[in-house]
């Protein structure tokens, strides 16, 4: 995986556009923040960026062998006061068969990071997930490249 890469994507807001046929990525997301959030240090916000991205990581689609960070099944993720992580992701196919359960695994996953909280996850189809939003990581490991 090209580090580069991987450094310009952030939990905050993965709901960027797709990066158009030929060209490497869309610009990296901008981190979104409330302003009661703003009293945490940056290395803390840092901190906690990494472990959340790290948990995202420890959650696989079942069907899929790879995780949901790198499926791109996060669109966003907001850091609010207190340490309410909100959530909001998708899934493969509305009809994915651990669509009731998958949105637990990532509440579960996030409030184990150290500084958060709560996390309240949302699902949803708009716009729905296609294989353009998995990362170079993802498509190399499902021999998509």
């Amino acid at each position: 995986m090209d580090t580069g890469a991987a450094a310009s994507r952030d939990i905050i807001d993965l709901n960027a556009p797709a990066a158009a046929a030929g060209q490497e990525e869309a610009a990296p997301a901008q981190a979104r923040t409330s302003a009661n959030e703003s009293d945490l240090p940056p290395e803390e916000i840092a901190r906690i960026t990494d472990d959340v991205i790290a948990a995202l990581k420890s959650v696989y689609d079942p069907e899929i062998p790879c995780d949901i960070y790198e499926l791109g099944l996060i669109y966003q993720v907001d850091l609010e006061a207190e340490g309410v992580l909100k959530v909001e992701m998708t899934l493969t196919a509305p009809g994915c068969p651990v669509a009731g359960e998958m949105p637990g695994w990532v509440k579960d996953a996030c409030e184990s990071v150290d500084g958060v909280s709560r996390a309240d996850v949302t699902l949803t189809f708009d716009p729905p997930w296609t294989p353009d939003r998995m990362s170079d990581e993802a498509r190399l490991s499902l021999n998509m490249l």
